[in-house]
């Protein structure tokens, strides 16, 4: 009997999953989307690095009260160029999907630095350290290199002027560019 539902379910997953892989929907980038520049990529990278996946998603799902709030829903073609994706299931704070130019460079530099200093409720920690910390430069092109390898479509001269756009950049310049570009590939009515 075990054996038999193994099967069941290997097959209801494969049935599930396999057309997933040839759908051009789910594979090819959405009209207009671009990979990160350097700056953006480092801003990234921090994103990670300090968790803020933890309590952010980056995925508006199609239910009318998400939508309503954050935009239009999120479609798999925006993400083709992130490794890992970014999406999270956890909104201790708001999703992040969208928050591309809604905000000023310098609302999300006090933002980051002091939360409530915006947002009085925040429960947020700051990160006033991104401020201050300069931008590693040593590892960009390879980094860049890598997602080329992925299928990003970045250009040799794009990968060699990297470290060159990292230059006397704090952390808090590469994550501010990250954030503004969250979002921008699909226009949103807001």
């Amino acid at each position: 009997m075990m054996l038999l539902i193994f099967v069941v379910v290997s097959i209801g997953g494969l049935v599930q999953i396999l057309p997933l892989f040839f759908m051009q929907s789910t594979t090819e980038a959405v009209e207009g989307l671009e990979p990160y520049s350097a700056l953006q990529l480092a801003g990234r990278d921090i994103y990670v690095r300090e968790g803020c996946y933890l309590c952010h998603s980056q995925m508006i799902r199609p239910f009318r009260a998400e939508t309503e709030r954050y935009g239009h829903y999120s479609v798999a073609g925006e993400f083709v160029y992130d490794r890992p994706f970014q999406w999270g299931s956890k909104r201790t704070g708001p999703d992040l999907a969208r928050v591309g130019g809604r905000y000023s460079n310098e609302w999300h530099v006090v933002h980051l630095i002091n939360p409530r200093d915006v947002v009085p409720e925040s429960i947020m920690p700051g990160y006033p350290w991104l401020a201050i910390n300069p931008l590693r430069t040593d590892d960009i092109k390879q980094k860049m290199l890598v997602l080329k390898k992925l299928g990003a479509p970045y250009g040799e001269e794009q990968i060699q002027e990297a470290p060159k756009m990292l230059e006397g950049k704090t952390e808090m310049d590469a994550m501010v560019a990250y954030l503004q570009f969250l979002g921008t590939a699909i226009k949103t009515r807001r």
